[in-house]
């Protein structure tokens, strides 16, 4: 009982961390974009001075300058910013390991997308997020990369293939948290394995007295763009598990791939903007056209599919199989359908809810034995489900949902 409760607090801290670090990320990603685009040129045009801005912040003035390539001598305090990328990338593993590896028979791997063990859910997350961005980083330093249209275009094509290809092997939740987390390392391999390093190229230059070569800034700008088209689509993907009508639907592929569009047409906004070119109202027109388009496609077919009863064995799991079989499990089943089943279904009864709350379904023995420990911290040991109460669930009724998870435990 313990172990458990103690895994459900880390999940807690680590997502807390990951969201202040994402934070950072993204708030230093997007202040560095706007204002690389928005430099006037220099006033009074000291040599290697591209731009420069005043800014006001805070109640105070800022004067900002850009160099080119680099500035004629080594600044003697440098500051880097890199730790934003890599705390962002390493608690959201830490995290995926929490959720989606230690619960990967819950979160992770659906028989009724594709049966597979759970090593094998897990080693195919493991390599589809390596091999990414190996193959990524390959197309980016060959020929075809040397036109970032045409290489954004084909990053596209291969980030639909993978939104296709996960919600193939993986539960749709864990489809869409998968995509943003394969974005994700794409963005901080960037950083840690082409930026930051051709900086460190420049400066190191810098310090023994050469010209640094303008090849390295070209690349890491290069990576450093594309970074900034995917970080909204990222942030979609990891919001999307609380709402499964993005991460539930029988296209939620599609649905990935507008998002990624929807990515691009703010962006192209806001970095049009920064650059004075004016506002290109109509790229929010073509947002809310394709955010229409993808709550179409939510409700064209839910993915989540009626088994009968003689069918469930066959998606039993081995801790549901335990739980299915422990004492009192027939009461609760009992008392989960009186309370929870007319919100968690596939077709929900309850008054303006159109899909089950997080994609969860609680109308099957199947069902309700393989969310055993959910049930128990949500509606055993916290009264945070039925919520306020409304079917008023007692006591009593709670603890034996309690007894119930701690039987399957010991069994």
């Amino acid at each position: 009982m313990f172990l458990a409760i103690f895994w459900e607090w880390a999940e807690f801290a680590l997502r807390w961390v990951h969201v202040i670090t994402a934070i950072s990320w993204i708030g230093s990603s997007f202040y560095f974009i706007a204002l690389d685009l928005g430099l006037r040129p220099s006033t009074d045009r000291r040599q290697g001075v591209s731009g420069e801005e005043w800014q006001v912040h805070g109640g105070g003035f800022y004067f900002i300058q850009k160099y080119m390539v680099a500035p004629a001598r080594m600044p003697a305090d440098l500051i880097w910013f890199k730790w934003e990328s890599y705390a962002t990338w390493l608690s959201g593993v830490a995290l995926m390991f929490v959720v989606y590896y230690l619960g990967a028979e819950l979160y992770l791997v659906d028989p009724n997308v594709l049966d597979m063990p759970l090593w094998a859910g897990i080693g195919l997350s493991l390599a589809s997020l390596t091999i990414g961005w190996i193959a990524y980083d390959f197309v980016c330093k060959s020929k075809f990369g040397d036109d970032n249209t045409r290489l954004m275009l084909f990053l596209y094509v291969v980030l639909v293939i993978m939104a296709w290809g996960y919600t193939q092997v993986f539960s749709g939740r864990a489809a869409f948290l998968h995509l943003g987390a394969f974005t994700a390392t794409v963005m901080t391999a960037n950083v840690f394995f082409i930026i930051i390093p051709n900086q460190k190229i420049v400066v190191k230059d810098l310090v023994e007295g050469r010209t640094p070569d303008p090849k390295y800034g070209k690349i890491a700008k290069q990576r450093s763009t594309h970074n900034n088209y995917l970080t909204l689509p990222v942030l979609f993907m990891m919001l999307s598990n609380h709402y499964p009508l993005a991460f539930a639907s029988k296209y939620n592929w599609i649905i990935a791939a507008l998002v990624f569009l929807m990515g691009v047409t703010i962006r192209h906004f806001f970095n049009t903007m920064h650059k004075r070119g004016g506002m290109l109202w109509w790229t929010w027109g073509l947002t809310a056209g394709l955010f229409a388009a993808i709550m179409w496609l939510s409700t064209a077919g839910i993915f989540l599919q009626d088994k009968e009863d003689g069918d469930e064995a066959a998606v039993f799991g081995p801790a549901a199989q335990r739980f299915a079989s422990a004492e009192g499990f027939e009461d609760v089943h009992d008392i989960v359908l009186g309370n929870c089943s007319m919100c968690h279904a596939r077709e929900p009864v309850w008054q303006g809810m159109a899909s089950p709350p997080k994609g969860v379904r609680l109308e099957t023995s199947q069902e309700i034995a393989t969310m055993a420990k959910e049930i128990w911290l949500q509606a055993g040991v916290t009264h945070a489900m039925p919520p306020n109460n409304l079917t008023y669930m007692d006591d009593e009724s709670r603890e034996m949902i309690r007894k119930w998870y701690e039987a399957g435990l010991d069994g």
